[in-house]
Protein backbone atom coordinates (compact mmCIF):
# COMPACT_ATOMS: atom_id res chain seq x y z
CA UNK A 1 0.00 0.00 0.00
CA UNK A 2 1.42 3.36 -0.81
CA UNK A 3 2.13 5.56 2.03
CA UNK A 4 -0.41 8.18 1.40
CA UNK A 5 -0.16 11.60 3.84
CA UNK A 6 -1.36 14.87 2.97
CA UNK A 7 0.82 16.40 0.76
CA UNK A 8 2.56 19.89 1.56
CA UNK A 9 1.17 22.72 -0.76
CA UNK A 10 3.56 23.62 -3.88
CA UNK A 11 6.81 24.80 -3.22
CA UNK A 12 10.06 24.16 -3.80
CA UNK A 13 11.30 20.49 -2.83
CA UNK A 14 13.03 20.30 0.84
CA UNK A 15 16.43 19.14 0.54
CA UNK A 16 16.17 17.61 4.04
CA UNK A 17 13.88 16.51 6.77
CA UNK A 18 13.62 18.33 9.85
CA UNK A 19 16.82 18.26 12.13
CA UNK A 20 18.59 16.49 8.93
CA UNK A 21 17.14 13.09 9.19
CA UNK A 22 16.50 12.69 5.69
CA UNK A 23 18.06 14.39 3.30
CA UNK A 24 15.59 14.16 -0.32
CA UNK A 25 16.99 14.88 -3.89
CA UNK A 26 16.44 18.18 -5.29
CA UNK A 27 14.23 18.21 -7.99
CA UNK A 28 15.05 20.66 -11.29
CA UNK A 29 11.41 21.00 -12.52
CA UNK A 30 12.20 23.50 -14.96
CA UNK A 31 15.01 21.15 -16.89
CA UNK A 32 15.42 19.72 -19.07
CA UNK A 33 13.47 21.99 -21.68
CA UNK A 34 10.81 20.24 -23.23
CA UNK A 35 10.71 16.92 -21.08
CA UNK A 36 7.65 15.94 -20.77
CA UNK A 37 5.84 14.62 -17.04
CA UNK A 38 3.63 11.41 -17.06
CA UNK A 39 1.19 13.93 -16.99
CA UNK A 40 0.35 16.02 -20.10
CA UNK A 41 -0.11 19.84 -18.65
CA UNK A 42 -3.48 20.22 -19.55
CA UNK A 43 -4.41 17.33 -17.93
CA UNK A 44 -6.68 17.47 -14.58
CA UNK A 45 -3.84 16.21 -12.37
CA UNK A 46 -1.84 19.78 -13.30
CA UNK A 47 -4.82 21.64 -12.24
CA UNK A 48 -5.59 19.73 -8.83
CA UNK A 49 -2.53 19.48 -7.46
CA UNK A 50 -1.52 23.44 -7.91
CA UNK A 51 -3.54 24.17 -5.03
CA UNK A 52 -3.10 23.98 -1.91
CA UNK A 53 -6.78 23.82 -0.28
CA UNK A 54 -7.22 20.38 -2.77
CA UNK A 55 -4.02 19.02 -1.72
CA UNK A 56 -5.07 19.42 1.98
CA UNK A 57 -8.50 18.20 1.50
CA UNK A 58 -8.16 15.79 -0.91
CA UNK A 59 -5.41 14.35 1.23
CA UNK A 60 -7.63 13.89 4.11
CA UNK A 61 -10.33 12.19 2.86
CA UNK A 62 -8.16 9.50 0.90
CA UNK A 63 -6.38 8.66 4.47
CA UNK A 64 -9.36 8.64 6.49
CA UNK A 65 -10.66 5.94 3.87
CA UNK A 66 -7.67 3.99 4.16
CA UNK A 67 -7.24 4.10 7.71
CA UNK A 68 -10.64 2.46 7.57
CA UNK A 69 -9.59 -0.54 6.39
CA UNK A 70 -7.68 -2.76 8.67
CA UNK A 71 -4.54 -3.89 6.67
CA UNK A 72 -3.50 -0.53 5.44
CA UNK A 73 -4.18 1.24 8.63
CA UNK A 74 -1.58 -1.55 10.21
CA UNK A 75 0.67 -0.88 7.63
CA UNK A 76 0.63 3.13 7.61
CA UNK A 77 0.46 3.15 11.33
CA UNK A 78 3.36 0.03 12.01
CA UNK A 79 5.62 1.45 9.69
CA UNK A 80 5.57 4.86 8.97
CA UNK A 81 6.85 7.99 11.18
CA UNK A 82 3.60 9.67 10.92
CA UNK A 83 2.20 9.08 14.63
CA UNK A 84 5.30 10.71 16.00
CA UNK A 85 6.44 13.34 12.99
CA UNK A 86 3.77 14.28 11.09
CA UNK A 87 5.19 17.02 9.64
CA UNK A 88 8.35 15.38 7.88
CA UNK A 89 5.87 12.89 6.67
CA UNK A 90 4.04 15.43 5.07
CA UNK A 91 7.26 17.06 3.39
CA UNK A 92 8.31 13.96 2.17
CA UNK A 93 4.95 12.46 1.05
CA UNK A 94 4.63 15.84 -0.73
CA UNK A 95 7.48 15.86 -1.99
CA UNK A 96 6.82 11.82 -3.79
CA UNK A 97 3.01 13.51 -5.20
CA UNK A 98 4.66 16.87 -6.87
CA UNK A 99 7.68 14.29 -8.37
CA UNK A 100 4.87 11.88 -9.95
CA UNK A 101 2.70 15.05 -11.51
CA UNK A 102 4.93 17.74 -12.37
CA UNK A 103 8.78 16.26 -13.05
CA UNK A 104 10.34 14.69 -16.13
CA UNK A 105 8.89 11.52 -16.99
CA UNK A 106 12.12 9.72 -16.18
CA UNK A 107 12.49 11.66 -12.88
CA UNK A 108 9.28 10.35 -11.74
CA UNK A 109 9.67 7.04 -12.63
CA UNK A 110 12.86 6.89 -10.63
CA UNK A 111 11.34 8.13 -7.43
CA UNK A 112 8.53 6.04 -7.58
CA UNK A 113 10.01 2.76 -8.52
CA UNK A 114 12.53 3.37 -5.08
CA UNK A 115 9.22 4.12 -3.27
CA UNK A 116 7.51 0.73 -4.39
CA UNK A 117 11.24 -0.97 -3.35
CA UNK A 118 10.69 0.80 -0.40
CA UNK A 119 7.29 -0.85 0.33
CA UNK A 120 8.36 -4.43 -0.73
CA UNK A 121 9.43 -4.89 2.96
CA UNK A 122 6.52 -3.60 4.83
CA UNK A 123 4.71 -6.57 5.85
CA UNK A 124 3.07 -7.86 9.36
CA UNK A 125 0.05 -8.71 10.76
CA UNK A 126 -2.83 -6.76 11.82
CA UNK A 127 -3.83 -6.92 15.60
CA UNK A 128 -6.17 -9.23 14.07
CA UNK A 129 -3.99 -11.89 13.12
CA UNK A 130 -4.53 -11.06 9.27
CA UNK A 131 -1.45 -10.56 7.29
CA UNK A 132 -1.00 -7.23 5.28
CA UNK A 133 1.69 -6.66 2.60
CA UNK A 134 2.65 -2.82 1.09
CA UNK A 135 2.69 -4.47 -2.66
CA UNK A 136 -0.23 -6.29 -2.27
CA UNK A 137 -2.42 -5.52 -5.73
CA UNK A 138 -6.14 -5.38 -3.44
CA UNK A 139 -4.93 -2.77 -1.16
CA UNK A 140 -2.35 -0.84 -3.73
CA UNK A 141 -5.40 -0.44 -5.63
CA UNK A 142 -7.50 0.66 -2.83
CA UNK A 143 -5.10 3.20 -2.27
CA UNK A 144 -5.05 4.53 -5.73
CA UNK A 145 -8.29 4.58 -5.84
CA UNK A 146 -8.85 6.59 -2.58
CA UNK A 147 -6.44 9.14 -3.94
CA UNK A 148 -8.13 9.62 -7.00
CA UNK A 149 -11.23 10.31 -5.56
CA UNK A 150 -9.95 12.49 -2.73
CA UNK A 151 -7.56 14.85 -4.86
CA UNK A 152 -10.16 15.42 -7.73
CA UNK A 153 -13.28 15.83 -5.44
CA UNK A 154 -11.93 18.00 -3.08
CA UNK A 155 -10.99 19.89 -6.09
CA UNK A 156 -14.18 19.99 -7.32
CA UNK A 157 -16.14 20.80 -4.71
CA UNK A 158 -14.04 23.54 -2.97
CA UNK A 159 -12.09 25.04 -5.78
CA UNK A 160 -13.39 24.81 -9.40
CA UNK A 161 -16.31 22.39 -10.29
CA UNK A 162 -15.17 19.20 -12.58
CA UNK A 163 -17.33 17.53 -14.93
CA UNK A 164 -18.57 13.78 -15.46
CA UNK A 165 -15.87 13.53 -18.21
CA UNK A 166 -13.03 15.86 -16.68
CA UNK A 167 -13.48 13.30 -13.89
CA UNK A 168 -13.39 9.93 -15.96
CA UNK A 169 -10.25 11.45 -17.72
CA UNK A 170 -8.91 12.37 -14.66
CA UNK A 171 -8.31 8.23 -14.25
CA UNK A 172 -7.52 7.43 -17.46
CA UNK A 173 -4.76 10.30 -16.94
CA UNK A 174 -3.31 8.89 -13.66
CA UNK A 175 -2.69 5.05 -15.11
CA UNK A 176 0.58 5.39 -16.43
CA UNK A 177 1.44 6.69 -12.50
CA UNK A 178 -0.48 4.06 -11.18
CA UNK A 179 1.09 1.59 -13.18
CA UNK A 180 4.28 2.61 -11.66
CA UNK A 181 2.95 2.27 -8.05
CA UNK A 182 2.28 -1.07 -9.09
CA UNK A 183 -1.74 -0.54 -8.76
CA UNK A 184 -2.79 -2.08 -12.45
CA UNK A 185 -5.99 -2.70 -11.03
CA UNK A 186 -6.94 1.17 -10.17
CA UNK A 187 -10.18 2.87 -11.45
CA UNK A 188 -10.09 4.23 -15.17
CA UNK A 189 -13.40 6.24 -14.28
CA UNK A 190 -16.44 7.35 -11.60
CA UNK A 191 -17.72 4.37 -12.31
CA UNK A 192 -14.72 2.09 -11.89
CA UNK A 193 -14.20 3.98 -8.61
CA UNK A 194 -17.83 3.34 -6.93
CA UNK A 195 -17.62 -0.06 -7.85
CA UNK A 196 -14.24 -0.45 -5.74
CA UNK A 197 -15.66 1.53 -3.18
CA UNK A 198 -19.15 -0.91 -2.81
CA UNK A 199 -16.40 -4.00 -2.91
CA UNK A 200 -14.33 -2.26 -0.44
CA UNK A 201 -17.02 -0.74 2.08
CA UNK A 202 -17.72 -4.18 4.16
CA UNK A 203 -13.91 -4.35 4.84
CA UNK A 204 -14.43 -0.98 6.67
CA UNK A 205 -14.54 -0.14 10.17
CA UNK A 206 -14.11 2.72 12.92
CA UNK A 207 -10.86 3.25 15.07
CA UNK A 208 -9.36 4.74 17.79
CA UNK A 209 -6.34 5.48 15.01
CA UNK A 210 -9.04 7.26 12.93
CA UNK A 211 -9.35 9.96 15.69
CA UNK A 212 -5.60 10.17 16.35
CA UNK A 213 -4.95 10.79 12.64
CA UNK A 214 -7.48 13.95 12.79
CA UNK A 215 -6.06 15.45 16.13
CA UNK A 216 -2.58 15.70 14.62
CA UNK A 217 -4.05 16.87 11.18
CA UNK A 218 -5.77 19.63 12.95
CA UNK A 219 -2.64 20.31 15.26
CA UNK A 220 -0.24 20.17 12.64
CA UNK A 221 0.90 22.62 10.43
CA UNK A 222 0.15 21.02 7.42
CA UNK A 223 -0.89 24.12 5.34
CA UNK A 224 0.65 27.87 4.42
CA UNK A 225 0.53 30.65 6.94
CA UNK A 226 -2.34 32.53 5.07
CA UNK A 227 -4.45 29.20 5.43
CA UNK A 228 -3.50 27.93 9.25
CA UNK A 229 -6.71 29.99 10.89
CA UNK A 230 -8.94 27.81 8.14
CA UNK A 231 -7.24 24.63 8.96
CA UNK A 232 -10.21 23.05 11.30
CA UNK A 233 -12.40 23.98 8.87
CA UNK A 234 -10.63 21.97 6.23
CA UNK A 235 -10.46 18.98 7.97
CA UNK A 236 -13.84 18.84 8.60
CA UNK A 237 -14.28 19.71 4.50
CA UNK A 238 -12.58 16.45 4.10
CA UNK A 239 -14.98 14.97 5.99
CA UNK A 240 -17.73 16.31 4.37
CA UNK A 241 -16.63 14.64 0.82
CA UNK A 242 -16.90 10.81 2.31
CA UNK A 243 -19.92 9.47 1.14
CA UNK A 244 -22.82 9.79 3.79
CA UNK A 245 -22.18 5.53 4.14
CA UNK A 246 -18.20 6.32 5.08
CA UNK A 247 -18.64 9.21 7.43
CA UNK A 248 -21.52 6.56 9.13
CA UNK A 249 -19.35 3.46 8.92
CA UNK A 250 -16.04 5.14 10.51
CA UNK A 251 -18.28 7.14 12.63
CA UNK A 252 -17.31 10.69 11.55
CA UNK A 253 -21.36 11.88 11.15
CA UNK A 254 -20.81 13.64 14.60
CA UNK A 255 -21.67 17.35 15.69
CA UNK A 256 -17.76 17.84 15.73
CA UNK A 257 -17.18 16.80 12.45
CA UNK A 258 -20.32 18.83 10.36
CA UNK A 259 -19.42 21.39 7.96
CA UNK A 260 -21.48 24.28 8.48
CA UNK A 261 -22.74 26.10 5.46
CA UNK A 262 -20.83 29.64 5.69
CA UNK A 263 -17.53 27.05 6.72
CA UNK A 264 -18.12 24.91 3.11
CA UNK A 265 -18.71 29.10 1.49
CA UNK A 266 -15.29 30.19 3.05
CA UNK A 267 -13.31 26.70 1.80
CA UNK A 268 -14.44 26.99 -1.61
CA UNK A 269 -13.62 31.06 -1.38
CA UNK A 270 -10.15 30.12 -0.28
CA UNK A 271 -10.19 27.15 -3.42
CA UNK A 272 -11.22 29.81 -5.81
CA UNK A 273 -8.67 32.10 -4.66
CA UNK A 274 -5.45 29.95 -4.99
CA UNK A 275 -6.51 28.60 -8.12
CA UNK A 276 -5.71 32.49 -9.53
CA UNK A 277 -2.28 32.99 -7.53
CA UNK A 278 0.71 31.44 -9.15
CA UNK A 279 3.77 30.97 -6.96
CA UNK A 280 7.02 31.80 -8.30
CA UNK A 281 9.55 28.53 -8.27
CA UNK A 282 7.07 26.36 -7.26
CA UNK A 283 6.99 22.61 -9.06
CA UNK A 284 3.59 23.57 -10.72
CA UNK A 285 5.15 26.63 -12.04
CA UNK A 286 8.75 25.71 -13.10
CA UNK A 287 7.37 22.57 -14.46
CA UNK A 288 5.12 24.82 -17.04
CA UNK A 289 8.18 26.83 -18.05
CA UNK A 290 10.55 23.39 -18.47
CA UNK A 291 7.49 22.71 -21.57
CA UNK A 292 7.45 26.56 -22.74
CA UNK A 293 4.05 27.68 -21.24
CA UNK A 294 3.51 30.74 -19.45
CA UNK A 295 4.11 31.02 -15.49
CA UNK A 296 0.57 31.09 -15.15
CA UNK A 297 -0.53 28.39 -17.75
CA UNK A 298 -2.32 26.64 -14.46
CA UNK A 299 -4.05 30.16 -13.41
CA UNK A 300 -5.87 31.24 -16.35
CA UNK A 301 -9.41 30.94 -16.18
CA UNK A 302 -10.91 27.85 -17.30
CA UNK A 303 -14.88 27.34 -18.08
CA UNK A 304 -16.67 25.09 -14.76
Amino acid sequence: MREQAIPLPPGPAPTAAPGGKRILPRIDYSNPPGAPALYPPDSVAWAVFKNPVALFVGGIAAVLLELGEPRVRSGVWEHSIFPTDPLTRLQRTGYVTHVSVYAPANVATKVITGVTRMHERVRGQTPRGETYHANDPELLNWVQCTVGFGFMEAYSAYCRTLTREEKDRSYVEAKPSADLFLAHGAPLSVAEQQAQFEAMRRRLEPHAIIGDFLDIMLATRGVPLPLRPFQGMMVRAAIALLPDWARKTLELDGEEWRLRGWERRTVRTLGALFERVPIPGTPPVEACKRLGLPANYLYRRRKA
